[in-house]
């Protein structure tokens, strides 16, 4: 069995947990209660600082080590958001095709919904064809802030 380290940022929108391994990342998410915090292994310290640069407006890419735990399909989908730009969006849909299933557009949602690293892997940045915000794990109005903290950041 893995050892999971925990740790929290405070962040505008709430409180961040975040969860590694010794050597990787295996959550980020929003959540209301907090639980004891670990000892903290290097990627848990770089991955805080990481967040933490992030929510400042000072970092645009992340440089952390990650262990996607799903599915063949899930981890190609998760690996797809990886390649959207800071600052832009893309339908799920446009990642449908992307990954070479262009039917696939309910599953990519479903999957993105199911994404455990949040901000890191930005399923933030996946709307609707119909360019409206669409669910988020975290709560759309978190979605709606990230979004507009990366367009103000990148100017």
């Amino acid at each position: 069995m893995i050892k999971e380290y925990y740790s929290y940022y405070e962040s505008e929108l709430g409180t961040v947990e975040i969860i590694t391994s010794d050597d990787s990342v295996l959550s980020i998410m929003f959540v209301e209660e907090k639980k004891e915090e670990t000892e903290k292994p290097e990627i848990l310290k770089e991955a805080l600082v990481q967040i933490k640069e992030y929510f400042e407006g000072n970092r645009k890419e992340f440089h952390l080590k990650i262990d996607f735990v799903g599915t063949d399909f899930q981890k190609k989908v998760w690996n797809e958001l990886l390649n959207i730009p800071y600052g832009q969006v893309v339908s799920y849909k446009d990642i449908a095709v992307r990954i070479g299933n262009e039917k696939a557009v309910r599953a990519v949602g479903t999957t993105n919904g199911k994404n455990k690293i949040s901000i890191v892997v930005p399923c933030h940045r996946v709307i609707g064809s119909n360019g409206k915000l669409t669910g988020y794990a975290g709560g759309v109005h978190r979605k709606d802030w990230l979004l507009n903290h990366e367009k103000k950041s990148s100017n």
